[in-house]
């Protein structure tokens, strides 16, 4: 079609056709067709378009996304540069904000590199990290201790056959076991206990979960103090010794049932 003709069709004045054409051409999108008498254009199969314009979409997004993990990596340096100089005394106290996925990978962290101990006082809520287990079961392997409290609650959610549904007595039953199974040393609470793990009796990981807070302005603190672990070690052994074993449990629910 010439120019006029396509102003005609899409009832436009002619000298904005001829730009959008020209534009066209130059993008691959048309052929342009000269002749003795005057220029034509052919459109190209709209498919090979959309390949074309999804392939440079790519390209950019693809260079963009290059020149991000450029720049990230010279900050990712001058982070572990910074965080090297920093002393003890100046990293005793960390507040971590964020959304909550965010604030699991800073608690995995810590449990990766323990060496020997891990206490922890928790409140289950349904959601059960496998990467946590496999590093739980690799500490224990090589002599390390894990001891943890879970408060008896029902207050999480459990999946059966594809669907969600309220929790049992016997789905915290079932997953405390699963941690012993694996060497992990449990005891249950029907005292309210914090979320709070000890790491190599230094540090400190305390969640801080409250519900009116908007998930990305909630928080977790880490303390790097042997001699404030000290004290916290102590709270946790208070709980332990008023706890209950999983048999104590079951024994519990059979006397209730019967």
């Amino acid at each position: 079609m010439t120019v006029s003709e396509i102003a005609k069709d899409a009832k436009v004045i002619r000298n904005s056709v001829y730009e959008i054409v020209k534009s066209f051409v130059e993008k691959g999108y048309c052929n342009e067709i000269e002749t003795n008498r005057f220029l034509s254009y052919q459109i190209i199969n709209p498919q090979i378009i959309l390949d074309k314009i999804i392939r440079e979409h790519n390209a950019k997004h693809f260079e963009a996304t290059a020149i991000i993990q450029d720049a990230f990596g010279d900050v990712l340096q001058l982070y572990k540069e910074r965080s090297s100089n920093i002393s003890k005394s100046e990293n005793e106290i960390e507040l971590i904000r964020g959304f909550n996925k965010h604030r699991i990978a800073k608690y995995l962290d810590l449990f990766k590199n323990a060496k020997k101990e891990v206490l922890g006082m928790f409140r289950l809520k349904g959601v059960v990290s496998d990467e946590l287990d496999k590093h739980a079961e690799k500490l224990i392997k090589q002599g390390g201790v894990i001891k943890s409290i879970y408060q008896i609650s029902l207050n999480f959610r459990i999946i059966r056959n594809g669907k969600s549904g309220n929790a049992e007595p016997e789905d915290l039953i079932r997953i405390c076991e699963s941690f012993e199974n694996y060497g992990e040393q449990v005891r249950l609470s029907y005292n309210e206990i914090p979320n709070i793990s000890i790491f190599d009796q230094e540090k400190i990981f305390i969640n801080i979960s409250e519900k009116t807070v908007p998930r990305d302005k909630q928080a977790d603190i880490i303390i790097s103090n042997p001699n404030f672990s000290k004290h916290i070690i102590d709270l946790f052994s208070f709980y332990w010794e008023k706890a209950i074993t999983i048999e104590e449990y079951k024994t519990s629910l059979y006397k209730n049932i019967s």
